[in-house]
């Protein structure tokens, strides 16, 4: 007796039996669902075939009158059987689909009727045999008419038959059918009630338990719960000093003993993360002091090296202008000389634009720019660019091509548009060298300068895309390398600044991919200045 009551003492026990009353309720429902869907589905499907073996009949009884009508009229002509083929063939066909599609209709609905008795598979049967009369009737009908030795009586007495047998076959058939289709609607409202019946019966039954199970389970353990509720409120609290009854051996009451045993232990425990609290004020206090030490060396640190930079691009700013001066004079000359001083006028302009290049960085880092916009060339500052960086276009072992509409001129910053297409460049090289190829393009496009810069490298993970603007990210290639090219995100501050837009596709669209790699395409949007 007692191994028999035992499910009940426990709290664990009651549930399962009430979630198993349940859940026979729920299967009861779902079964009395499923019996009435597929019923209600059957009939519905047995009504539709009937009304689209209806609509077969009416089509039927449209082509034999039309096939009638156009033989009549063969036959009056007086034309020869070819030409009675000829100009019945459109309307044979048409009958023969439609004995065809009738046939398979009655075939599926044969299969049906053996869910509903002999008597259903008989009448069904019955319906065959009257199509296979009308089919067999139309064949030997268009066989006698293309007959070179019928004449226009006997032509005509073939059609009269045609006409009569299969308006008497089909108005039965019909007949029929309705029948049947009125039979099934019918059944669906005797069904429809049958399961009303039935489903208010679960119902009440799932009220009956749904009642017994509150009462008898669910509301005499609330009290207990709410006991347990509040000293877990308490403990949250951290008031610790909780007491809850232990005068029950189900769950809810040794749920009460582990909450007595937590708290004494949390109560322990607090006491001792207190004094390692108070140990861990002491070191953090330490460790501030220290980092807040290291951080002021580094600004320091951080401020002569802008100093420098900035110190060192004015001292050699003097000897390039004098350099540039006097190969400017000597470019004025002939001779053989003139080749020389055009190298060196050359190279003492790029010089000069790394110097320039190298404070704008250094000013950029301590937040002062300064942008002086004004009418220029995208194609030149693209050309320049790569003139600049053609040293490690060349050790990465790259091809380039440059492209430029002549005569676009956008709004910018001449310097730093050419530095910041150098920069989207030194992206590509460092980050897509394998490709071997990359693309600079200039266009008009849309009412704005467009400038892009295409690889055919590996492509950005789709996850890196939103943020690779980002101030102080760094991908997966790791930090940027040495050198005086601006980043993505001063890229994108600047290009705000100006008016423009900047944006970073990979992969690269199909029309624009230099190769079968996904790539990557940096497109700058800058405000064209229409002449």
């Amino acid at each position: 007796m007692h191994r028999l009551l035992a499910p009940f003492a426990s709290f664990k026990g009651r549930l399962a039996i009430g979630a198993g009353m349940i859940g026979l309720v729920a299967i009861l429902s779902g079964a009395l669902t499923l019996y009435g869907m597929g019923q209600v589905s059957q009939r519905i499907a047995e009504s539709l075939n009937a009304e689209r073996r209806i609509a077969r009949y009416s089509v039927l009884s449209t082509q034999i009158s039309a096939f009638v009508s156009i033989s009549a009229e063969a036959v009056q002509a007086g034309l020869s059987p070819d030409e009675r083929a000829a100009r019945m063939e459109t309307a044979t066909r048409g009958l023969e689909r439609t004995f065809a599609l009738m046939r398979q209709d009655l075939g599926a609905a044969v299969a049906e009727a053996r869910l509903r008795g002999l008597n259903e598979q008989s009448r069904r049967a019955t319906q065959s045999i009257a199509i296979a009369r009308m089919e067999a009737l139309f064949n030997s009908t268009r066989d006698g008419l293309l007959s070179a030795n019928t004449g226009e009586a006997q032509a005509r007495a073939y059609l009269a038959g045609l006409s009569q047998t299969v308006e008497s076959l089909l108005g039965s058939a019909v007949t029929d059918e309705m029948r049947m289709r009125d039979q099934i609607i019918a059944g669906i409202g005797e069904l429809r009630r049958r399961l009303t019946l039935m489903a208010l019966g679960i119902s009440a039954l799932a009220v009956g338990m749904f009642g017994t199970f509150y009462l008898g389970l669910v509301r005499p353990q609330m009290g207990r719960l709410d006991l347990a509720r509040q000293a877990a409120q308490r403990i949250g609290r951290g008031e610790f000093d909780v007491a809850l009854p232990e005068n029950r051996a189900d769950e809810i009451g040794r749920l009460f003993a582990e909450t007595n045993r937590a708290a004494r232990a949390l109560a322990q425990r607090r006491d001792e993360v207190e004094a390692e609290w108070a140990r861990l004020n002491d070191t953090i206090a330490a460790r501030t002091e220290e980092l807040r030490a290291a951080n002021e060396a580094l600004a320091r640190t951080d401020e002569e090296r802008r100093r420098f930079f900035a110190d060192i691009g004015h001292e050699l700013r003097t000897p390039l202008t004098v350099i540039l001066l006097e190969s400017e004079l000597g470019l004025r000359g002939a001779g053989e000389a003139r080749e020389g001083f055009e190298t060196i006028h050359a190279r003492a302009q790029r010089l000069h634009r790394r110097i320039d290049d190298m404070l704008r960085v250094a000013r950029s880092e301590t937040g002062r720019i300064e942008l002086a916009c004004e009418p220029c060339d995208p194609g030149r500052a693209a050309a320049e660019a790569i003139a600049d960086i053609r040293t490690e276009i060349d050790a990465a072992g790259m091809k380039v091509e440059v492209t430029a509409e002549p005569g676009l001129l956008v709004l910018a910053d001449p310097d730093w548009l050419r530095q910041l297409i150098a920069g989207l460049a030194q992206n590509a090289v460092r980050h897509a060298a394998a490709g071997g190829r990359l693309s600079v393009a200039v266009m008009a496009e849309d009412g704005a300068g467009v400038l892009r810069v295409t690889d055919n490298g590996p492509g950005v993970p789709a996850d890196e895309i939103g943020r690779v603007f980002a101030r102080f990210h760094r991908g997966a290639e790791g930090p940027r390398p040495a050198g005086f090219g601006i980043g993505l995100a001063l890229a994108k501050w600047l290009v705000d600044q100006i008016g423009g837009e900047i944006a970073l596709v990979s992969p690269v669209p199909a029309p624009l991919r230099l190769g079968t790699a996904p790539g990557t395409m940096a497109e700058l949007r800058l405000p064209l200045i229409e002449e």
